[in-house]
């Protein structure tokens, strides 16, 4: 782990080495490496692509709030366009899966919030609305840069499953990757600014949200219901 004291490192960096471990451990779930050899059950698949639905929503949500947080009006637009590009990728990416799996987003929109779900939202809009800006991002953040290595990580190898296959060329794509790419250049702009405290909530925020990715994966994996 390195620490504030460094400035020759950029903040992605110092955010980053605080979850190196938290990272191996979701390239090496079940879930994730079962994406790339075809052999993860589709219905861990359908019962993570339901919960991904209901977590965009709040996610989107999150995102429209560090838009109205934002310190700049290129940050502002940006956030703003992401939320809605959250709610667009839950329609278009989760339909089309959901409708070869046999289902639609409607039949996915009726089936519950699983406990992960609602934790994860509940986190990320606790954060984003009490928080500053700063940790709102760093809460933030996990969900566009963990699935942007993951996605850049499976690529190299695909899936011999074509459905699986599709979600991993998403994430894997140049264009996604131009998203966080822009979100990681403000990440080091405004990280560049804050004091050794702001800087230290930022990272406990950032490392908080990556383990809840891990959770995510791992939830869908086990197919997690409310156990009473």
């Amino acid at each position: 782990m390195v620490t504030p004291a460094d400035s020759a490192l950029r903040t992605r960096d110092v955010l980053w080495s605080d979850v190196e471990d938290v990272y191996a451990a979701i390239l090496a779930h079940p879930f994730v490496a079962g994406l790339t050899d075809g052999t993860l059950p589709r219905a861990s698949f359908r019962h993570y692509i339901v919960q991904d639905a209901h977590y965009l929503r709040g996610y989107a949500r999150a995102l429209a709030v560090c838009a109205a947080k934002a310190p700049d009006e290129d940050g502002t637009v940006m956030f703003a366009e992401h939320a809605a590009s959250a709610i667009a990728a839950e329609r278009d990416l989760h339909a089309a899966l959901m409708s070869e799996m046999g289902s639609s987003p409607q039949e996915a929109a009726r089936e519950p919030v699983a406990p992960t779900t609602q934790a994860y939202v509940s986190y990320l809009m606790a954060t984003t609305l009490g928080g500053s800006f700063a940790e709102a991002l760093g809460a933030v953040l996990p969900c566009y840069w963990i699935y942007a290595r993951v996605g850049d990580e499976l690529a190299a190898h695909s899936s011999p499953d074509p459905l699986y296959a599709r979600w991993i060329a998403m994430y894997g794509s140049a264009e996604f990757q131009g998203v966080v790419d822009a979100v990681l250049t403000l990440t080091d702009r405004i990280g560049a600014g804050l004091s050794e405290n702001e800087q230290a909530l930022m990272r406990r925020h950032f490392s908080t949200t990556s383990r809840y990715e891990w959770m995510f994966w791992d939830a869908g994996y086990r197919r997690e219901t409310w156990p009473v």
